[in-house]
């Protein structure tokens, strides 16, 4: 029996990366994680411990700061592809290069001052090797709520089924959305784009009398595509963060489905992806 490496790759995980832009009196902070992943010509560091092709993981965390500090941040699809490409290209071993950033929101409270803005966050996975370059634009923790306008009904059963038919609920949800553009174009305005696809994520459940969760997931991804002709694929994963009816008989007091307990887990978790039949091949972009 032959023993053969198969695909490998290395990188640095977790760059943490504050970067500050003073003009004048009014700062701009930029909260990004920052991780890298190289992969090509590298067995030999496996096979017979032999570094000569191995980009230490330092060297790319230090990349990291080194770019932001030359050239700033902006949006951070340009930022993930500047720094792919220079992977990618300055060491001869490396046919591929991925980077994953996550920016951490924070709201503005004066010219200098700020706050830590919620759980949602920005993101983007950038892919270079010599076969094209991908970008996959993205955000996660967006949490979301319709109160009514959502029921659950009609459902397969079995010998354990106890879960009532809901003709009424509350639907939530922390959205968790990657979409990958058609191309990572130079001139793309990424910050419209990313405002412009939550908007239509969020229009997409705003607008949906839900019957499903899984419904809700197709109607907000369709909308996705719909709106935005620069994705060509989007993939969602909702988790389904239940509100159960507090029983308020033991106190005398009825409850006409207004007091509910959230509940974290176990939860549901639905997820999809809607894509253009004429989508260009998505590579290793996901």
């Amino acid at each position: 029996m032959a023993i053969v490496l198969a695909g490998n790759q290395y990188g640095k995980a977790q760059t943490r990366l504050v970067r500050l832009t003073r003009n004048g009196a009014r700062h701009t902070v930029q909260d990004l994680t920052v991780s890298t992943m190289l992969a090509g010509d590298l067995a030999d560091s496996h096979l017979t411990g032999d570094n000569t092709n191995v980009l230490p993981t330092d060297s790319q965390k230090n990349a990291v700061y080194a770019f932001a500090a030359e050239h700033g941040v902006g949006q951070i699809e340009q930022f993930g592809l500047r720094l792919a490409r220079y992977f990618g290209t300055s060491q001869p071993a490396i046919t591929r290069a991925r980077v994953y950033l996550e920016e951490h929101r924070w709201r503005r409270l004066g010219p200098h001052s700020f706050q830590r803005d919620g759980a949602e966050t920005r993101t983007a996975a950038v892919t270079v090797d010599g076969a094209g370059e991908w970008v996959v634009s993205g955000l996660t923790g967006l949490v979301l709520l319709n109160s009514t306008d959502s029921e659950f009904v009609g459902f397969a059963t079995d010998r354990y089924t106890t879960l009532p038919e809901a003709t009424d609920r509350i639907l939530a949800t922390a959205v968790d959305a990657r979409w990958r553009h058609a191309a990572a174009d130079p001139d793309t305005d990424w910050a419209d784009s990313h405002a412009g696809v939550r908007g239509a994520l969020v229009h997409g459940f705003v607008q949906t009398y839900s019957r499903s969760l899984q419904q809700t997931l197709y109607e907000m991804g369709q909308a996705v595509l719909a709106e935005r002709p620069e994705v060509a694929e989007i993939r969602l994963s909702l988790p389904n963060r239940h509100h159960l009816p507090v029983d308020l008989a033991p106190f005398g007091l009825p409850n006409a489905d207004e007091v509910f307990l959230p509940t974290d887990r176990p939860y549901g978790l639905i997820e999809g992806t809607l894509t253009r039949d004429d989508a260009p091949p998505a590579g290793p972009a996901w």
